[in-house]
């Protein structure tokens, strides 16, 4: 059913010109996530949360689209919302390895990641976004050497201003900075904090710009008429 649904979505973005979404969330449910994020998890199992990840990965890229696997290292211990509060996660790294981490390690050829804006007490004291540690982690640990985009900086965990944290983000070792909601002047702000790529980041989105493929040919039709019944005929309503 995810693979249906996503490639159904790959359809009606390709359609509009979109090439890239901020999907598969593999972050792994628990019992204290918090709503915002837990209505959009997966699932509460790393192999599980990683074969749907998988599965919606292989979909938007079948149909023309790049994925995004967010939130790395792993959001769903969080219990605020990092829209308006930083949350701070004190799970062992023993855990975090077995289970957060897990997921995105089984999907780290994916061609582009986002990170998570919260505090792993186990790793660093500044949020994951910031922190030159997590990165770290993210490459050598999980082996991720692909592009690897913010969260939005615009989002109230970070504590800072936009130009301040795409500053801090991309010292850390971001490859770009997502700011999705701020003024013109903001925006100048934050082109002007960025700069210029560097060479191992355009390397990088080279790279994912190569992982494009041309759209499958598919009956659209007749994958919502297949993925309707998987539903139950709840597809519409």
């Amino acid at each position: 059913a995810f693979y249906l649904m996503y490639r159904i979505i790959a359809h009606e973005l390709a359609s509009v010109g979109i090439d890239s979404n901020c999907a598969p969330l593999i972050d792994v449910a628990s019992a204290e996530t918090h709503p915002f994020l837990r209505n959009r998890c997966y699932g509460d199992t790393p192999g599980q949360v990683a074969a749907i990840g998988r599965a919606v990965s292989d979909a938007l890229l079948a149909g023309g689209v790049l994925p995004v696997m967010k939130h790395m290292p792993g959001h769903g211990r969080a219990t605020l919302d990092s829209h308006h509060n930083l949350p701070r996660v004190d799970a062992r790294r023993i855990d975090l390895e077995a289970v957060d981490f897990a997921p995105f390690r089984s999907l780290r050829d994916l061609p582009m990641g986002m990170t998570a804006h919260l505090v792993y007490d186990a790793l660093a004291d500044t949020p994951a976004t910031l922190s030159p540690e997590v990165m770290r982690l993210i490459r050598e640990d999980i082996g991720f050497d692909n592009l690897v985009m913010t969260d939005d900086i615009s989002m109230k965990a970070l504590q800072m201003t936009p130009a301040e944290s795409t500053r801090a983000a991309l010292a850390a070792g971001c490859d770009v900075a997502l700011f999705c909601n701020g003024s013109l002047d903001e925006r100048r702000a934050v082109a002007a904090a960025a700069g210029e790529m560097t060479p191992a980041a355009q390397t990088r989105a080279l790279r994912a710009m190569d992982a494009r493929q041309s759209p499958d040919d598919v009956d659209i039709d007749a994958l919502s008429a297949q993925l309707e019944t998987l539903l139950g005929g709840t597809l519409h309503g």
